[in-house]
């Protein structure tokens, strides 16, 4: 396929599109939880004129971890979002590739290779320009599992780099990619010559609209205008601090007092009553939905057996955690996929609706569990609320549950590292995107190797299958994520619980906020005004 011509600005490339592939529809759900909020869109939400300069303070609920900054976890997407680029980017309700450090490009009708012009007005922030060996390096860097990228799997299934044109680069691959653009909007584009600095966080060189200029551990993280950046005058800003603010309630505090314009921690409830109040509003990020799950060490001897897997799924109360915590921003789900997706079947998404007599029946037929660990991040106050929930309901169905409150790090770390010795709650991403990224890559749900522990050659089978075709749309799409789906199903490895939307809470003096489906927040036309 070709792409559109190169050239475009970014704001002009990300508003206009052509054939939609999957619209990302946030439904009755997203109006219910949006009614009263002041929503801002990629590229500004109101008539404001831009106005350059100026500091925008941002508060972060966890520090930035740089070995984990390939990861798309804690604070590593608003790292990348400031200060890397990739060579195509999704817009927020589709998957369709627009052009970014990549002007143009023509995959080749079998699908197993591709060829793509590079922008040739690219500089990284060292001074140094950006051209093919760049892309060649920051592919296999990515494939390296001593990054755990999320994604490295497809990236190890790039085989071959034409890189002979320092504009051009021509990708093949071991077999056709149905999520390959999914690659291409996630992989960022390094630079070699500090990739040694990048793990311990001293030197973070990329093309992006900012520099990194300082950090202090544990507390901030500043960012400077790119003076040379390719987009023409752009980006507004010429400083953006991150600043470590673990508290939700101090988030909140910070924001009304002016310390600082945007915060990620400011909780549902909050944000509720923010969208209503002057000088304040609430940003969904929408088409970037995160899905919350219960994960299931299925090697533990109770989790082994699948009966109790599916009595924990009846007996969770979707509805209410949706309502409560969330406040209504989502929806229940059964299966991981969200509503604009290609995958998504409401059939299937009510196979385990709220049932305590049969959960309990079920139960009935086994040997009596033992008490099970229940694993939350305490980063956000949301997933504490949700696991009281869930304590509560196993309770019901006389599953007794000791709730285990666990740091960001360690918690990510047990994730990465399939360490978890029972349940644990949180939320995965990546079913927004191509449904087989999800399984052949997500560390919850990697076919291959999974936090669960789950192995199946049958659920290996159907994610390769998805993972090979030549189209990730069409009606052999369609079946080969009807099999994932049915898959995820029976095996229960991980028993969802719904989407949630993302949110952050803003002063009203900022215009321009912007993010990428993975929501990594992008400020190249963000100003205070």
């Amino acid at each position: 396929m070709n792409s559109s011509p190169g050239g475009l600005g970014r704001r002009h490339f990300l508003r206009n599109s052509g054939i939609v592939a999957a619209a990302i529809v946030g439904g009755a759900a997203l109006a219910a939880c949006t009614s009263a909020v002041n929503q801002q869109k990629g590229g500004g939400d109101d008539n404001a004129q831009p106005v350059r300069g100026g500091t925008l303070k941002y508060g972060v609920n966890v520090d930035l971890i740089p070995a984990n900054i390939l990861t798309n976890t804690g604070t590593t997407p608003y790292v990348i979002g400031l200060v890397f680029e990739t060579l195509v980017r999704y817009p927020h309700d589709r998957l369709e590739p627009q052009p970014s450090l990549a002007k143009s490009w023509t995959l080749a009708p079998d699908g197993q290779s591709i060829t793509l012009h590079l922008r040739d007005d690219v500089k990284f922030h060292s001074g140094r320009a950006f051209t093919s060996e760049d892309v060649e390096f920051s592919l296999r860097q990515y494939a390296d599992p001593k990054w755990s990228a999320q994604l490295k799997s497809t990236a190890a299934a790039v085989t071959g780099f034409d890189t002979s044109d320092p504009h051009k680069i021509t990708l093949t691959f071991a077999h056709p990619l149905g999520n390959l653009f999914d690659l291409l909007d996630t992989v960022p584009i390094l630079d070699s010559e500090s990739i040694d600095q990048l793990a311990t966080g001293d030197k973070i060189i990329g093309t992006g609209p900012f520099r990194f200029t300082s950090r202090i551990p544990n507390s901030q993280l500043v960012f400077e205008r790119n003076e040379h950046y390719w987009v023409p005058e752009r980006p507004y800003l010429d400083r953006v601090e991150l600043t470590v603010i673990s508290d939700n309630q101090a988030q909140l505090n910070a924001l009304k007092s002016g310390q600082i314009q945007l915060a990620d921690g400011v909780s549902y409830r909050d944000n509720e009553n923010l969208a209503k109040t002057a000088g304040f509003k609430t940003i969904v990020y929408e088409g970037a939905e995160l899905q919350l799950y219960v994960g299931a060490n299925v090697q533990d001897p109770t989790l082994a057996d699948v009966r109790v897997r599916q009595a924990i799924a009846y007996a969770l109360d979707r509805e209410r955690i949706i309502s409560e915590v969330f406040r209504g921003a989502g929806y229940p789900l059964n299966v991981p996929w969200p509503k604009g997706s290609p995958a998504f079947d409401d059939a299937r998404n009510t196979r385990y609706s709220r049932d305590v007599a049969k959960a309990e029946q079920i139960l009935s037929t086994l040997p009596k569990p033992g008490k099970l660990p229940l694993a939350y991040n305490t980063a956000l106050a949301t997933y504490a609320a949700t696991a009281q929930i869930v304590q509560a309901n196993l309770a019901e169905i006389g599953l007794e549950v000791e709730l285990v409150p666990t740091d960001n790090g360690t918690f990510i770390k047990q994730l990465i590292g399939a360490q978890f010795p029972g349940l644990w709650i949180t939320d995965h991403s990546w079913a927004q995107f191509v449904p087989s990224t999800l399984t052949v890559s997500a560390y919850p749900f990697n076919a291959r190797k999974n936090a669960s522990r789950y192995e199946s050659p049958d659920y290996v089978k159907v994610a390769d299958a998805a993972w090979k075709l030549p189209q990730s749309t069409g009606p052999d799409a369609q079946r080969a994520y009807q099999a994932l789906s049915d898959q995820l199903l029976d095996g229960l490895f991980l028993i969802e619980i719904g989407v949630r939307y993302a949110q952050a809470a803003a002063g009203t003096t900022l215009h321009g906020f912007d993010w990428t489906k993975r929501r990594e927040t992008v400020f190249t036309e963000a100003f205070l005004a």
